[in-house]
């Protein structure tokens, strides 16, 4: 097994270094702050990937880097970031003669009436959405000419025992324990797929290890079946922790509002088309080739509870 490098240690970095680590592969954490204790075979080098030079200086001898950074998300930033880090990463795979491989979302689509599908147009909606799509034309140009090998495996909303930012995790289980309303600052009764943070770490490893000819491509992660709401999904929640359900949407107005002194919340506006409609993702195409199912939803929130419920204490 060839040592993978994986910049970026948020939900998904520590889920797959943790997966990688434990099967005795050779893992390098790469990003700019050393991120503290990692598992036992594991080690930290920094390096910032938006950097050409610095990026192939961190990527080392690795025969996979895999891209799981995060940007500040505003569509500035992502518009700004995003092809820079691609880019860069790119290089250093290219000069090194490793594998690219991104941790990704599936903003590229834009808005949609009907289930995502790994072969829909690329978008030229909004920003975000824009520069995840101009990110997918930098790795598959790079695939195409035969200058690194590369893949992205695409997920959903996702959520965890580990989700920081998570809709489901941290304005849902942990507000919820803690004996406050979850949060919703979108509207929380359309059916909406959600991707189980370890489900995402699996599906990366099985990229990994996965042959040539199953990389130049894009996969969906498989999510829980049946599709819920988010408020079904709360209320799923709830009970697995024995506590009232209580949820406070934010109207839109008040996000208006917020979002005119907060650019962040400010840029959930043109992501509107995630939650005002059914957001669903085919992930027909990995089951026909991994066959592998998603984690149900009861045993990935018992998970969730159990981990925010030994946080608070």
């Amino acid at each position: 097994m060839s040592t993978v490098a994986v910049a970026g240690y948020g939900a998904v970095g520590r889920a797959l270094v943790a997966r990688l680590a434990a099967r005795g592969q050779e893992v390098v954490v790469v990003q700019r702050r050393d991120p503290g204790p990692l598992p036992k075979g594991a080690r930290f080098r920094a390096g910032d990937v938006a950097d050409p030079v610095a990026a192939r200086a961190a990527l080392g001898d690795a025969g996979t880097f895999v891209c799981a950074v995060g940007v500040r998300y505003t569509g500035r930033d992502f518009l700004r970031d995003w092809p820079r880090v691609t880019q860069a990463m790119l290089a250093a795979c290219a000069g090194a003669g490793a594998r690219f491989l991104l941790a990704d979302n599936l903003y590229m689509y834009g808005p949609q009436t009907e289930p995502l599908r790994e072969d829909m147009a690329l978008t030229d909606f909004g920003e975000k959405p824009r520069a995840r799509a101009e990110v997918t034309r930098l790795w598959q140009a790079a695939h195409a000419a035969g200058r690194v090998q590369a893949a992205a495996v695409r997920a959903s909303d996702f959520y965890g025992a580990d989700g920081a930012n998570s809709r489901i995790a941290r304005f849902g289980v942990e507000r919820l324990l803690a004996g406050k309303p979850a949060l919703a600052v979108d509207p929380p009764d359309q059916p909406h797929d959600f991707t189980y943070i370890p489900d995402f770490a699996a599906a990366l490893e099985t990229l990994i290890d996965a042959p040539e000819a199953d990389w130049g491509q894009a996969w969906h992660v498989p999510n829980a079946t049946p599709t819920q709401s988010l408020r079904q999904v709360l209320t799923m929640a709830a009970a697995i922790a024995g506590v009232p359900m209580r949820l406070r949407v934010l109207p839109e107005a008040v996000r208006r509002v917020v979002g005119l002194v907060d650019p962040i919340v400010a840029s959930l506006g043109e992501m509107r088309f995630q939650w005002d409609r059914p957001y669903l993702v085919d992930s027909s195409k990995w089951a026909a080739r991994f066959g592998t199912a998603a984690t149900p939803f009861e045993d990935g929130l018992a998970e969730t509870v159990a981990g925010y419920r030994a946080a608070l204490r």
